[in-house]
């Protein structure tokens, strides 16, 4: 009962669901609801099953490469910065999608930035690896995945109610939302990146 809700409370607030509905907003505006659908869906599937791959092969992948998890950090939050200046500039939004285009921009969008890193961060990938090594009964095991999969689908049917959300805004209030958005996530950028810095410029000086 602990475990299960320690992994529901740490999934649910590193993945942020939340704090990522507005981004899903700005990158989707300018869509119909169906195609917003789609990409809320294949962003949640591919965010799942990247952490379900981590939590059984993190540990394995990251000693094989070398990759630690502070280098992980700094690189997302070199993504998040671009991504927070693309939103502060409001350019996201701006974005007129053709028709022949929909298609190759709900893969695009729905894999990369959303799925990874926004959904599937280096937070979510760190914490799946580290509560897998906890789990050490199957049972524990089990309710890691149950929590996994109950996030993800808490966090498909918030980003599929944000169509509503976007319609109530506007363009103005959507424009508003996004430059405040922006700031947030640089800040957000910023933390990611010094946090992964500390330990690496730690190491190197002592």
């Amino acid at each position: 009962m602990t475990f299960g809700l320690l992994c529901l409370t740490s999934f649910f607030t590193l993945i942020n669901p939340i704090g990522t509905m507005p981004i899903f907003m700005t990158m989707t505006s300018e869509l119909d609801s169906h195609s917003r659908g789609k990409i809320a869906q294949k962003a949640s599937l591919v965010g799942l099953l990247s952490i379900l791959f981590f939590a059984f092969s993190g540990q394995l992948l990251f000693k094989f490469f070398g990759i630690s998890v502070n280098s992980f950090k700094i690189v997302g939050g070199v993504i998040f910065f671009i991504m927070g200046m693309d939103l502060l500039q409001a350019r996201l939004g701006q974005v007129k999608v053709k028709d022949s285009e929909i298609k190759s921009y709900i893969n695009d969008i729905s894999i990369t930035p959303l799925a990874i890193p926004i959904i599937c961060g280096p937070g979510a990938i760190t914490n799946a690896i580290v509560l897998m090594e906890q789990a050490v009964t199957l049972e524990k095991k089990l309710i890691l995945i149950a929590a996994i999969v109950l996030v993800m689908i808490l966090s498909y049917l918030i980003l599929l109610s944000s169509s509503r959300i976007i319609k109530l805004l506007g363009e103005t209030g959507n424009n508003v939302l996004m430059r405040l958005m922006g700031l947030i996530v640089m800040v957000i950028a910023v933390e990611f990146f010094f946090s992964g810095l500390k330990p690496i410029l730690h190491d190197i000086l002592h």
